[in-house]
């Protein structure tokens, strides 16, 4: 089974995950790929703007022109999702629709009309001796992405990285194949047609586990991966690769409803953290209210969960407040540790804000974290506190997004510290190098 074939974790239960025959690749194969994203990535290092920009209109325009036959591929995926008995929240993350490959396209537009961070001066001085000093991004050269499931990153990534200087070498899920392959066709023949690199996206040659290991293990030719998908992912790649690996995280997000909140504000902002797509990372899992608003808050906040199709995970104190009622189960210490990914989100009443802070502190994984609150000191304190690549004041979870941010189409969100650290956009797709420029200086052997 492959890496990216394991049973998913949903609410601590393995669920089966859609099979597909497994398509194997030696690793000459896998490194020949990487080579011919690295002759390519040399010559997307110094194409101009103008020609990554009309590349990346001509890949929208693509995909539109080509809708049907990216769909017909994605139903083939999903079918045999379906036969797999593959959870709903999992299939919704494979599925494509038109409205979803209009969604691709207008993200690829949008990153045509960001501007070009490659070339752009992070800092520059003249030093004492009078060498200019610049300190100027570059593209990080081979950018490999493994990703699970959903195809729409195929194209993010893809987008992305090209217009950021780099090869993409992607490698999805065998459970889509059908449709990363159509997708990784179309746009590398249409960027090909506007002067780009044939080369410069690829995916992976095969579906085994072999293949992705192969791939974390071609130090030299590739210059880093990103993982997006599970804990199980991440945590594989993380552990063996030895190319260097920007880690993106799990989101087990937190909505936490202050004192003095707006309970109104404070609905709105946990059904549309909670429901609006419960399978991404940015959806909440927790709910945390101060004991002071919970006799109110509480009732209605079951309510609008439960109405919203919600299963409420609830602390003594919660189900002390709202009774014996469908929708709402007992939590378990393991439950505040779930990224469900479902319609299911735990529940429970602090004594104050820092007992929340806390809470978070032990329970999250640096995602987003969001404060539903009227109280500028409180708001203050929250922020200043908690550890996290996003913090939210009375807004909701859902918009930590590349592409809400005004980033374009982001390549994932990082919960790490290095350099890069929530949504991924184009510069943080780049590296930097010093460029010193002279007259003649030479430094003396002192």
């Amino acid at each position: 089974m492959s890496i990216l074939e394991q049973p998913v974790i949903n609410a601590g239960v393995p669920v089966p995950v859609a099979k597909r025959e497994t398509v194997p690749a030696t690793r000459d194969e896998v490194l020949a790929s990487a080579r011919r994203s690295r002759a390519a990535a040399a010559e997307l290092a110094v194409l101009t703007r103008s020609v990554k920009d009309g590349a990346l209109r001509a890949m929208a325009d693509a995909l539109l022109d080509r809708r049907d036959e990216i769909l017909a591929a994605n139903e083939k995926d999903v079918a045999a999702a379906v036969a797999s008995s593959t959870p709903d929240s999992l299939v919704d993350r494979l599925r494509l629709t038109v409205s979803r490959v209009d969604a691709m396209a207008a993200g690829l537009r949008e990153l045509a009309g960001l501007p070009d961070p490659v070339g752009t001066v992070v800092r520059g001085s003249v030093l004492p001796n009078g060498l200019r000093l610049d300190q100027v991004r570059v593209p990080m050269g081979v950018v490999a992405i493994i990703y699970e499931a959903r195809p729409n990153v195929t194209v993010d990534a893809a987008g992305i990285a090209l217009k950021a200087g780099n090869a993409a070498l992607l490698r999805g899920s065998a459970s889509a194949y059908e449709s990363n392959r159509v997708l990784v066709d179309i746009l590398a023949e249409s960027a090909a047609a506007a002067g780009i690199p044939a080369a410069a996206v690829q995916l992976v040659p095969g579906t085994d586990r072999e293949s992705v290991t192969h791939l974390m293990t071609a130090r030299g030719l590739v210059d880093v991966i990103i993982p997006r998908g599970g804990a199980g992912l991440i945590q594989a790649v993380v552990n063996g690769s030895t190319v260097p690996v920007i880690e993106t995280g799990v989101g087990n997000c937190h909505v936490y409803v202050d004192a003095d909140a707006d309970h109104t504000m404070a609905l709105q902002i946990l059904v549309n953290s909670k429901a609006r797509r419960p399978s991404v990372c940015n959806a909440a899992e927790t709910l945390l209210v101060h004991a002071d608003a919970a006799a109110s808050f509480v009732p209605a906040a079951v309510a609008a969960l439960r109405e919203a199709g919600v299963v409420v995970h609830a602390d003594d104190a919660v189900r002390d407040l709202v009774g014996d009622v469908p929708g709402v189960v007992p939590a378990t210490d393991a439950d505040f540790d779930t990224e469900y990914l479902s319609l299911d989100i735990a529940a429970r009443v602090v004594p104050d804000i820092d007992a929340a802070i806390e809470h978070i502190g032990a329970h999250g994984t640096g995602h987003t974290e969001a404060i539903v609150t009227s109280s500028l000191a409180a708001a203050q304190r929250f922020t200043a506190r908690v550890d996290a690549a996003a913090v939210m004041v009375n807004a909701s979870t859902a918009f930590t997004d590349g592409g809400e941010f005004g980033f374009g189409a982001e390549i994932g969100i990082s919960t790490q510290k290095l350099h890069a650290r929530g949504p991924m956009g184009l510069a943080e797709l780049t590296s930097t190098k010093y460029v010193v420029t002279g007259n003649g200086q030479i430094r003396s052997a002192s």
